[in-house]
């Protein structure tokens, strides 16, 4: 049989899709998963089937909308499903599924500028050898990873013309995160360059830019407790909200240019663009559509959000594909020789430097980070067999590990907050004050407050989790 460029991404798709959603899952089941974020969002999509629509504590312990923390209403489709798969997991594997499924669009798209079947697999196949990609599938749960392989399919479909298609597509990724809106309007802005395109690609610009804006001003303000988002400080050195750092861009170019090129901005944007060769310069007017969540993220002074091994790169890897491919395109034109096959082993290398995959670290000099978590040992099953002592519509208050697989339930509390809980389960093992993981002398300080206090009753004690019960 001979083996043509669909059939051999058809089985890397299910590979990779195979290997992340197991992955994924067995790092749940590793208790490598959170509270923040796949718990608040299995509280989420629990509340939701069980008729409290987007309800969840948040990290104050305030029952609050989903929607006051992140503009995200697509978890509602996601609660049908819980009731036929009522566990975390389901989250995991849906979102695997779902970022596999932008591979046949990277695919299509490449092999139409690129004019070759064989061109296409190499991108697709760079799309699932993408640290970044891979570790989107493995950074918990977050709805904005659903926008990946939607924003691709919208910008494939806007590239043949066909805007009602790209409109679907378009209008459902806007739902996954409030600046969603900010890349349908840059990959207006890119279309609006093509002959004759200008006043639809203003048109899509201007609709996605509002619908951000109303979600940023509008929505998340009115259901977040106090009226902002509880994120707007990560931006306080550039104006704290969007009228204040275009102020600041204008007003204080220097202070914006400082923030945007420490050295971790740098390394960070290495990161991304190196493993596709740095083919998305060749390319800046396709770059626009991957500009907004860079900006955003090279602006926060979280440290988080400059890391590939974090969600935040989800707007912007469908920006880095499309330039990229019509970056190979412009040098194909000056040197038809070039192979874009090579993009498939700088995929694997990068891959082998920076991803997520447990077989590098039985390699020379291969990564090692996050490699072992999907190994579940006898710790795992301890904190199994304590946390089933837990009756199921119980208030409770977790550390974040624990609090993970806790959270199918009405509240559930940040340890070390237990106003109102019946049961507390902390693991020691892997201390967390509220969603920090890095905060051992609070921990001990808090672990020290509640037995002093009396309140609660040690009902067991194994391997370093202890689960306690109000007298």
């Amino acid at each position: 049989m001979r083996l043509r460029p669909p059939l051999i991404l058809g089985v890397a798709i299910a590979a990779f899709t195979a290997t992340f959603a197991s992955l994924a899952v067995l790092q749940h089941r590793a208790f490598w998963t959170g509270r923040f974020d796949l718990g608040n969002l299995t509280q989420t999509v629990w509340s939701t089937a069980h008729g409290d629509l987007l309800s969840m504590t948040d990290l104050q312990g305030r029952q609050i909308s989903r929607l006051g923390a992140h503009f995200d209403p697509i978890v509602v489709a996601l609660a049908p499903a819980w009731l036929v798969w009522p566990n975390p997991s389901l989250l995991l594997v849906v979102q695997a599924v779902a970022v596999a499924a932008g591979a046949p669009a990277v695919y299509m798209l490449a092999r139409k500028h690129l004019e070759s079947e064989w061109a296409g697999l190499s991108f697709a196949l760079a799309y699932l050898l993408y640290p970044p990609t891979q570790w989107l599938v493995l950074d918990d749960f977050h709805p904005v990873a659903l926008a990946t392989p939607l924003l691709l399919w919208a910008v494939w479909f806007l590239d043949g013309d066909r805007l009602l298609a790209f409109g679907v597509m378009a209008a459902v990724a806007m739902t996954t995160k409030e600046q969603i809106g900010l890349v349908v309007a840059a990959i207006g802005l890119w279309y609006a360059f093509r002959p004759g395109r200008r006043r639809v690609g203003l048109v899509i610009a201007a609709a996605g830019t509002a619908v951000s804006l109303v979600a940023v001003l509008v929505v998340v303000p009115h259901f977040a407790p106090g009226g902002s988002s509880p994120f707007a400080g990560r931006y306080a050195e550039v104006g704290g909200s969007p009228g204040g750092i275009a102020k600041t861009t204008i007003t204080d170019p220097l202070t914006v240019a400082r923030e945007a090129t420490r050295p971790g901005d740098v390394r960070y944007l290495a990161e991304l663009g190196l493993p596709l060769l740095g083919l998305s310069v060749l390319a800046p007017t396709a770059a626009i559509v991957a500009a907004p969540e860079l900006a955003l993220n090279l602006l926060s002074s979280t440290e988080t959000q400059t890391s590939i091994h974090f969600h935040y790169t989800a707007g912007a890897i469908p920006g880095l594909f499309l330039a990229a491919i019509l970056g190979a395109k412009r040098i194909r034109r000056r040197d038809s020789g070039i192979s874009v096959g090579l993009l498939v082993v700088a995929g694997v290398l990068a891959g082998y430097l920076l991803g997520p995959l447990p077989v590098w670290r039985h390699v020379p000099g291969g990564s090692t980070i996050a490699t072992r978590e999907h190994l579940a040992g006898s710790h795992a099953e301890t904190a199994v067999r304590l946390l089933a002592m837990v009756p199921p519509d119980a208030a409770v208050s977790a550390t974040n590990t624990l609090g993970a697989h806790l959270s199918a339930r009405r509240r559930i509390l940040s340890f070390p907050l237990t106003r109102g809980v019946e049961w507390i389960a902390i693991d020691t093992t892997r201390p967390s004050y509220l969603d920090d993981a890095v905060a051992p002398g609070e921990f001990e300080a808090a672990l020290s407050s509640l037995e002093r206090s009396g309140a609660f009753a040690l009902v067991r004690a194994e391997d370093g989790v202890r689960l306690y019960r109000r007298r």
